[in-house]
């Protein structure tokens, strides 16, 4: 509960004062919840009406709101007392609606004209219920605070959209009911209440609402809660398709209400017995009700609803407390002519159908119908996994496990299930993800020893088939084997290894003579003693180091492949790369988007394919790997590091592609890893080909992490003029241009000695140029350039690495040794979380592909080519979703600044140099846009559109694309090698974009 300061409660006592014309000090307010409470007293009570037709005229001019302090939540009803001074109890109170101010104005003026006698008259004051029927989330909000405001908890609600994770569903509108208070109420007292509340108002168009309450000054939510708003009738209509009798005799009821009829129904065997009577308030006497009439009602009421296992049904009408009816008549159900219908839930259940077990768990675990009706009740959610059922049970209160478990366990054995060994039981609050308790049975032997993880359910039944993992690990541990135990065990075995290595560490430690025991009294060395034992330790560091440095040497010469010669390092030509295959109307791909072809139902995998993702892949064929060739070129270039491999390796390639073929490509693509990943340079060449540009040179710069920054210092600085193309395609997205963060890859390659390298050149080419202009001064002057600062301690370091590249066996070829021990500890199992033996082929296909990203495997175009598809279930249980708020990329957004310099100097420099720039912001997905990162987006767009003007520039937004098309990324938001292909294509289509010409 928000409390008032005392600015804004001295405030609210003169404007009470001002109003009423009563003193201050007999005025008293308090603020709970979104009601504002207000007594009046004096030494004879105010009048009611008189002090009531002031305030309301007052509300009318003022805004409440800006009396309060801004903390304070809005406020819905006032509540006004009036009391004699010395009394303890008020001697009239009144609710006054703030949306409603007209009427209650009306109807006081009406009660001052009126005799005191008399009921006051003037307009009906409208409940908040009957407004909040409307769907309306301000009357919503002044509906509940009716109840939440007495508990000190403020209310305010709002309606969003939610859009399925699957996209084939309809958009469907939330209702988000947001509770602050002082304290943290118990969600046990308020989830039954609001949800009756809410249900009670039968809204339309609304499928959940989901509670979220928080402590008032917290920023983050103290817990949620979700509120299925499934309509009564729906729920009623579900059970009934299912057999259930008593929803059955509901709807039925419903359907004759009009004629005064009530309905009792019983089931024997699969028949039906209907019984018809006249409603308990009609006369004594009344007739029986009419047969065709109630015939027809329940004939058609049975077709629609198709009960299961219900063959025919028995209708009887009779008077009121006779035993006798008055006539019968037999219907046919439509179970009796579909085989289908036929068989009973209870059967289906025993074969293993999963609906027909869910429907018969919550029949069982609802046996109060009006309560389910009123609150949503208790759901299941059903999971298969391997041998193991496990059953989650989840409701507006944690259902308790000793009144759930034993009757879940009790009637699955009944089932008798064929392949099910054991039954996994979980509670837990709807709305929440994890469960608060869990139940375990094996039916039969299992020999599992070691703890199992608990399997992840979605927060709503919508999405659970995509979170079925692959592996068959299970959710507990066996049932003999408890929870004590295990921890018992391991705590033994944990405090006698701590012990054993502490004593033996000890040990070691005393016998090398350079350690002592605390406490003890020891023979100070004389300096001679204290001179030997550092030379005899200093001699043995360093035989152990040289000796290390030999067999590393000796074994890096044995691995390394002969065929990684510089002489014998060539580029696969693109003539003898398998041809792929296109289609000349591929042209106007830039226009159109052609449908996919769907190639079957079920994937590889066993999984049912998502229509909104693309089946027939199509990639250029994977090329050779360049990694040892880039390797071994960066070793041997003179130009010195930057301080990031990658930068290095592909600098390297792209002047072996100058130096073989005499020439700068035709285009160069350059960017972070979204470039790097993104655009398939054969793709684009053999696009290109087929749109009249016939050997078009393309190369891939692509640099993870690069931002506009690096970009500009490739481009401007690190590369000579012959070395620039015709055409740049830009590759990349906002994230790039945002100054507010910190640019890690950039700070990284100016404290390398290649960018001092860099500096030192320039800074000699303007010294010469200022000395051509300058004759008069001396040659001293011009001969001594300025050198980068270097304190000692970076020359002792300089002089110790010279120094031991010379000796070092290993120094020229320490990324090898670096990769070689990285592949050895990889393949340790204590490094490995899963055994190969574990994982399936798809899955084997995602390490391998992983593995060579990490190595950073381009191919001789600059191109890292990923096969992995990015799957958000399976994805997110390796990696943390990770919101745009807490994104560092997007850390204190800006798009102007350094970022934005650097983009201007490379505009200036290629409009100078008469380079067609063409920037591409890349596609991602609707997992990585959520609000946050789409509001970025929209501005970095707006940014680019203005600069879009500049002559030579081209901006083309492929942001969103292919939001749905998870086919087509490896991650959120990089592409795959089948991503890059389409962009390629995209690309080459595309009439707006100058492509170079022989």
């Amino acid at each position: 509960m928000k409390t008032v300061l005392l600015d804004s409660q001295q405030s609210l006592l003169q404007w009470v004062s001002q109003a009423t014309g009563i003193n201050t000090f007999g005025v008293k307010v308090r603020l709970r919840g979104n009601d504002l409470h207000i007594l009046c007293e004096g030494l004879e009570c105010p009048q009611r009406w008189r002090t009531l037709s002031d305030l309301l005229h007052a509300l009318q001019q003022t805004d409440l709101d800006v009396l309060t302090s801004n903390e304070q939540p809005s406020i819905y009803q006032v509540f006004v007392y009036g009391r004699k001074k010395g009394e303890y109890r008020p001697q009239w109170c009144h609710k006054v609606h703030l949306n409603q101010l007209e009427r209650h104005l009306e109807q006081v003026e009406q009660a001052l004209l009126e005799d005191a006698a008399k009921a006051p008259g003037g307009a009906m004051i409208l409940s908040n219920e009957s407004l909040a029927r409307r769907g309306d989330a301000n009357a919503i909000a002044r509906y509940l605070s009716e109840t939440l405001s007495a508990m000190g908890v403020a209310v305010q609600v709002k309606v969003k959209q939610h859009q399925p994770e699957d996209g084939n569903a309809d958009v469907f509108s939330r209702l988000w009911i947001f509770c602050q208070s002082a304290y943290s109420p118990d969600p046990s007292l308020l989830a039954e209440p609001v949800a009756q509340k809410l249900r009670q108002l039968k809204l339309a168009g609304y499928r959940d609402a989901v509670i979220v309450s928080q402590v008032s000054g917290e920023t983050n939510p103290d817990w949620l809660l979700r509120i299925d708003l499934t309509p009564p009738e729906v729920m009623l209509k579900e059970w009934a398709r299912w057999g259930d009798v008593q929803a059955i005799a509901r709807l039925l009821t419903a359907a004759l209400s009009e004629l005064l009829v009530t309905v009792q129904v019983s089931l024997q065997e699969s028949t039906l017995h209907i019984f018809c009577e006249p409603t308990a308030n009609s006369a004594p006497d009344s007739p029986a009700p009419d047969k065709t009439t109630c015939i027809e009602k329940i004939s058609s009421q049975l077709e629609a609803i198709a009960p299961q296992g219900i063959l025919a049904a028995t209708v009887y009408g009779q008077k009121i407390n006779d035993k006798q009816p008055e006539w019968i008549d037999w219907l046919k159900l439509p179970a009796s002519e579909h085989p289908a219908l036929a068989t009973s839930a209870f059967d289906l259940a025993v074969t293993g159908d999963e609906p027909a077990i869910i429907f018969l768990l919550e029949r069982l675990l609802n046996p109060d119908l009006d309560r389910k009706l009123k609150t949503g009740g208790l759901r299941v959610l059903l999971l298969r996994k391997g041998d193991l059922l496990h059953i989650m049970c989840d409701a507006p209160i944690c259902p308790s496990r000793k009144q759930v478990a034993p009757k879940v366990i009790q009637f699955l054995r009944q089932l008798n299930l064929a392949g099910t060994a054991g039954v996994r039981v979980y509670g837990r609050r709807a709305g929440n993800k994890e469960p608060f308790w869990h139940y375990g049975v094996d039916l039969v032997h299992r020999q599992r020893l070691v703890p199992e993880a608990t399997p992840e359910f979605a927060a709503t039944s919508e999405y659970v088939n995509d979170l079925i993992t692959r592996e068959d690990d299970e959710p507990i541990l066996r049932s003999e084997v408890t929870t004590e135990e295990v921890q018992n065990f391991v705590s033994e075995v944990a405090r006698d290894w701590v012990a054993t290595t502490t004593t033996t560490v000890r040990k070691w430690f005393l016998n090398t003579q350079l350690f002592t025991e605390s406490g003890q009294q020891t023979n100070q060395f004389t300096d001679t003693q204290g001179v030997k034992v550092a030379l005899v330790w200093g001699t043995l560091g360093l035989l152990l180091t040289l000796q290390t440095d030999w067999i590393l040497g000796v074994i890096v010469t044995r691995t390394t492949p002969s065929t990684t010669q510089a002489a014998s390092i060539s580029q696969p030509s693109p003539s003898d790369q398998t041809d792929y295959e296109d289609d000349q109307s591929q042209r106007t791909a830039f226009f159109t988007s052609s449908s996919q072809q769907r190639s079957g139902v079920f994937n590889p995998s066993g999984f049912t394919q998502d229509e909104n993702q693309p089946k027939n892949l199509k990639a250029a064929p994977l090329r050779e790997k360049a990694t040892a060739a880039a390797i071994l070129l960066a070793a041997r270039s003179q130009m010195p590091s930057f301080n990031v491999r990658q930068l290095d390796e592909q600098l390297a390639l792209y002047k072996q592609r100058i130096a073989r073929n005499g020439k700068a490509p035709d285009v160069l693509i350059i960017g972070s890893s979204r470039a790097l990943r993104g655009v398939d340079p054969m793709a684009l060449s053999k696009a290109l080909a087929l749109q009249g540009y016939p050997k078009i040179d393309v190369f891939n710069f692509g640099i993870n992490g690069a931002t506009a920054q690096v970009v500009d210092f490739v481009v401007r600085q690190v590369l000579q003029p012959s070395e620039l193309p015709k055409i740049i395609i830009w590759a990349d997205g906002s994230r790039a241009f945002n100054s507010g963060r910190e640019d890690l890859t950039f700070r990284a390659i100016a404290n390398s000695p290649g960018y001092q390298d860099i500096l030192q050149k320039a800074q000699t080419v303007s010294s010469s140029e200022e000395s051509a202009k300058t004759p008069q001064k001396s040659a001293e002057e011009v001969k001594t350039s300025p050198k980068p600062e270097m304190n000692s301690y970076q020359a002792v370091n300089l002089w110790l690495n010279q120094g031991l590249a010379a000796v070092s066996v290993t120094y020229q070829n320490r990324e090898q040794v670096k990769i070689l021990l990285q592949n050895k500890l990889a393949s340790l199992p204590i490094f490995s979380s899963k055994s190969p033996e574990a994982k399936s082929p798809t899955q084997s296909t995602i390490d391998n592909a992983e593995d060579s990203s990490n190595l950073q495997a381009v191919d001789f175009d600059g191109f890292l080519a990923l096969s992995v598809r990015f799957h958000p279930a399976r994805y997110y249980q390796k990696h943390p979703k990770v919101t745009g708020n807490y994104d560092n990329d997007y850390k204190s957004f800006q798009v102007g600044g350094i970022q934005d310099a650097a983009f201007r100097d490379v505009l200036q420099f290629t409009q100078s140099q008469n380079i067609s720039l063409v920037f591409v912001n890349m596609p991602l997905t609707a997992e990585y846009l959520d609000p946050i990162r789409k509001k970025y987006e929209q501005e970095f767009q707006q940014y680019m559109l203005v600069l879009a003007t500049n002559p030579n520039f081209i901006y083309r937004d492929l942001s969103e694309l292919w939001t749905k098309a998870n086919d087509y990324f490896s991650d959120p938001s990089h592409l795959n090698r089948f991503g890059a292909y389409e962009v390629s294509k995209k690309l080459a289509n595309d009439p707006m974009i100058s492509w170079p010409t022989k």
